[in-house]
């Protein structure tokens, strides 16, 4: 029985009846059952994954061990980054068929691609690219040989240039090539009134093979730069008129800086005892590495003429040696003579190649301007 007291609190009595604890004992707990399942449960949403770094994402994208390797080691901070950026500019990538092998190459050029905002305007971005470049296949190796396409401003800096180009003769389809062998022609381009001398001195028709290497490589070059590789061409005999002559055949002359032209040229006239005359006839002679091809067949060449000196054998010419693959060059020099006097060359013919350039690991690395 349940009295209340003044005082407003409740007393249970005890009560000696067994029967009647058990009895609300169950009711309690039927209570409590009945109350819980007539609430409605909160169903339970399986949550969405959130990649937690940028090894999880790019592992998930396709990227190998080795080459997360190579990623990393050329950006280090990506690991850091913000998981979620890194996936949407991924899937901005993924729009033009970049896969994991092409990323490596875009972060090795530009290793702070991923803190670009290439989300601004895309789809207008690569509306303006296929226009231009007419095949995905195109704009894809386009993009991976140079990243910064992404982050152009197509309607200004693109655009000018293409026209540009097609003012001094070139076609849009030969500066697509252009393109994709020189990445910067995009960013480095400007022609100024002595560029203009330069191309008209070379003397090279519009529709020349060549023509669009010209314009192309003085198109991105300083002007102290051609006018430094052409007196240094001139101070070992050529005239000016022969120097232009050689950058019309070989334009690739304007790549190589000029200590290399000093150091083959050096070798060709003091070495190989040839006339200066003999690069106009074989410009090759100025491109090929002079450590691990020049000097080590040349040298090689003249100790075979030694030894077969009064047996006369029938070799091909130097020259043309010097174009040979690897393969074909030690089995017409090396391979054809008998076991011992083969030995003895092949083992000449490996320390030239391993003879290392004085003070070469002391030697300063010096860049005179843009981009050779």
């Amino acid at each position: 029985m349940l009295r209340l007291f003044s005082s407003g609190s409740y007393l249970f009595e005890s009560f000696s009846n067994p029967p009647f604890i058990k009895a609300l004992q169950v009711f309690t707990h039927a209570t409590y059952s009945t109350i819980c399942l007539a609430q409605p449960k909160a169903e339970k949403e399986d949550p969405v994954e959130k990649p937690n770094n940028a090894t999880e994402v790019l592992s998930k994208w396709g990227c190998s061990d080795g080459e997360l390797m190579r990623i990393f080691t050329r950006c280090p901070a990506l690991r850091n980054a913000d998981a979620t950026k890194i996936q949407s500019k991924l899937d901005l990538l993924s729009a033009f068929g970049i896969g994991a092998s092409d990323l490596v190459k875009i972060v090795n050029c530009r290793p702070r691609f991923f803190q670009s905002r290439i989300n601004q305007s895309f789809n207008e971005r690569l509306a303006y690219f296929l226009s231009l470049f007419e095949t995905k296949d195109l704009l894809t190796k386009a993009i991976v040989r140079n990243p910064s396409l992404l982050v152009y401003d197509g309607r200004v800096d693109i655009e000018a240039t293409f026209a540009l180009y097609e003012e001094l003769g070139i076609k849009k389809r030969d500066l697509i090539q252009m393109i994709l062998l020189r990445p910067t022609i995009i960013s480095r381009t400007s022609f100024n009134d002595d560029k203009m001398e330069y191309i008209r001195s070379i003397g090279l028709s519009k529709d020349s093979k060549m023509y669009k290497y010209v314009v192309t490589l003085i198109g991105v070059s300083r002007v102290e730069t051609i006018r430094d590789k052409v007196a240094n061409l001139e101070k070992f005999g050529l005239s000016e008129d022969e120097v232009f002559w050689l950058l019309g055949k070989s334009p690739h002359i304007l790549t190589l800086s000029t200590d290399k032209v000093q150091r083959n040229m050096t070798f060709i006239l003091a070495t190989m005892k040839l006339d200066v005359k003999a690069i106009l006839r074989c410009p090759l002679l100025l491109c090929i590495n002079i450590d691990t091809v020049l000097k080590p067949r040349v040298l090689l060449a003249m100790k075979v003429h030694e030894i077969d000196g009064e047996q006369k054998i029938r070799r091909p010419p130097i020259l043309r040696a010097l174009r040979m693959t690897e393969e074909k060059f030690v089995n017409l020099f090396i391979k054809c003579h008998q076991e011992e006097v083969a030995n003895e060359l092949m083992e000449f013919y490996r320390r030239t190649k391993n003879v290392k350039r004085l003070a070469e690991s002391s030697k300063k690395s010096v860049r005179k301007g843009f981009p050779f």
